[in-house]
């Protein structure tokens, strides 16, 4: 059986006002925040950009959307995960600073901000997910998953790494903790480089495995006491201590395994929404050129987070009469997420689309 996909036709032309009028027309048909009844608390999953960049989904937008849940009686919360990288997301004071910054303001959503801090042992959760192919235990931020409900609000653009991001890298890469997101990129512990090492000693104070130590004023890597949380490389402002960030077809089965810890419990309670505008080669964590590479296409709505991926790949290639995200990143096999989301019961690749 095929599920449904709602979309709404969006043009570079149109200004906020218009936008939030196709948005609010997409959620009265599309019924996607039907789950965000009477006292339930409600994630609502988000980028907020990261410093330097201006193409994430837009606070106004957020407002219209978390307005809706609120009416309905529920209390959304929006949030993000800290980052791997090092860059201005690295930390939740950080994080939350980037976000007021890009308007994410209670003023402008009417809305909180959540975001787990890492060395607060009550905002990280250890989902166990049995019988799967690489991670039999995920770590996400606990406040997804003990929300009642769950809202992933998605900017669809290309990703080096996953072909294109989506729903499904927002919510797998998105929800993990910085451990979480380093088992996704590799299956080693930080790569050591001696040569940007300058002895402060920073690396060796947040160890919590006791795994380095300084000789000869530089820090010293035990393999086999690391236990891959990645604080180090948090920590070291050099790059002394960074991933090696890995490709293929594991990174994305990984972000697909991930995804379905964070959604595993949450069946008839999550409501997905992509907008498919300012449409980038790369990520929104990049901070570096970033050339469109597709017009505007819309706005997708959905209960089914495979479908919402699927159709908004099918319409935005269809408006570039092309596999652009495949130009773009030919390293990298687009459908593979898709196909491994549906094989693992996330959702169904077949849709039907529904124009607004």
């Amino acid at each position: 059986m095929k599920s449904s996909v709602y979309f709404v036709p969006v043009n570079e032309t149109d200004d906020i006002a218009t936008v939030n009028a196709k948005l609010q027309a997409l959620l009265a048909e599309s019924n996607v925040l039907s789950f965000a009844s009477a006292n339930k608390k409600v994630a609502v999953k988000l980028h907020f950009g990261e410093e330097g960049t201006t193409d994430y989904v837009r606070p106004d937008h957020l407002r219209l959307i978390c307005d809706k849940i609120a009416e309905q009686g529920a209390n959304p919360f929006l949030s993000d995960a800290n980052t791997l990288y090092r860059g201005q997301r690295l930390n939740s004071r950080d994080h939350l600073a980037v976000a007021m910054k890009h308007g994410f303001t209670k003023q402008a959503t009417g809305m909180d901000i959540f975001i787990p801090d890492e060395s607060i042992k009550e905002h990280v959760l250890e989902v166990p997910i049995n019988n799967k192919k690489h991670i039999q235990s995920a770590k996400i931020g606990r406040c997804y998953v003990d929300a009642d409900g769950f809202l992933a609000v998605t900017h669809f653009k290309g990703h080096a790494l996953t072909g294109f991001g989506g729903t499904l890298k927002n919510i797998g890469m998105g929800c993990a903790t910085r451990e979480g997101k380093l088992a996704q990129h590799c299956d080693t512990s930080p790569t050591f480089y001696p040569e940007n090492c300058v002895g402060c000693g920073e690396c060796v104070d947040v160890c919590p495995a006791d795994a380095i130590h300084m000789e000869d004023e530089k820090s010293v890597l035990i393999r086999e006491k690391c236990i891959g949380c990645a604080s180090c490389v948090a920590a070291c402002a050099n790059k002394a201590l960074f991933i090696d960030f890995e490709a293929g077809d594991a990174l994305q089965e990984k972000m697909i395994e991930y995804t379905y810890a964070v959604l595993k419990d949450k069946k008839g309670q999550a409501g997905f929404l992509n907008f498919a505008v300012r449409i980038n080669k790369e990520c929104d964590c990049w901070t570096l050129e970033n050339s469109r590479i597709a017009p505007d296409v819309g706005i997708f709505a959905s209960s089914d987070p495979v479908a919402i991926d699927k159709a908004s790949l099918d319409l935005v290639n269809r408006s570039c009469g092309k596999e652009i995200f495949k130009e773009a990143h030919p390293q990298q096999n687009c459908n593979l997420q898709l196909e491994y989301a549906q094989q693992i019961g996330i959702g169904n690749i077949d849709y039907e689309l529904i124009q607004i």
